[in-house]
């Protein structure tokens, strides 16, 4: 099955963890210093607050997949018109995970990821930079 992700940038995670748990009416599952999770099932939804790098709002959309085969296979279909970016064993939101960083036509930044791991450390951002050249060496080939 499929979750979709979505990851948002805060300046004040206290105040995002309150109007969160409203909205959700649920406590985050995860609470860092740094970071909050939930993983929602009604919506199936895996919502992530943290207030590291870039500006406050939508930092990306994503898709959580259960199996490694599942996420080749997502992949393999978007190779055919568009460009991604592969990240291996990926350390990042207290998680490893095998990952594909893409965007769709208007820029929105995506991240198709299959969760294997938790982990103690929120770990590294992906390369922005890398990720944004690789969609603009997109649009010019277009």
């Amino acid at each position: 099955m499929k979750t979709l992700h979505i990851h948002i940038k805060t300046e004040n995670l206290g105040e995002s963890v309150i109007f969160y748990e409203a909205l959700f009416g649920v406590p985050p599952n995860q609470l860092e210093q740094d970071y909050a999770k939930w993983l929602l099932e009604d919506p199936k939804a895996h919502v992530s607050l943290s207030t590291h790098c870039g500006a406050p709002g939508v930092d990306h959309v994503g898709l959580s997949v259960e199996s490694r085969d599942e996420l080749k296979e997502i992949a393999e279909r978007l190779s055919e018109i568009a460009t991604l970016t592969p990240e291996e064993a990926a350390n990042c939101c207290y998680a490893l995970s095998n990952k594909y960083w893409t965007s769709d036509p208007q820029g929105t930044r995506w991240e198709l990821f299959q969760t294997y791991a938790q982990t103690d450390a929120y770990g590294a951002e992906p390369d922005r930079a890398r990720l944004e050249t690789k969609a603009a060496e997109k649009k010019t080939r277009d």
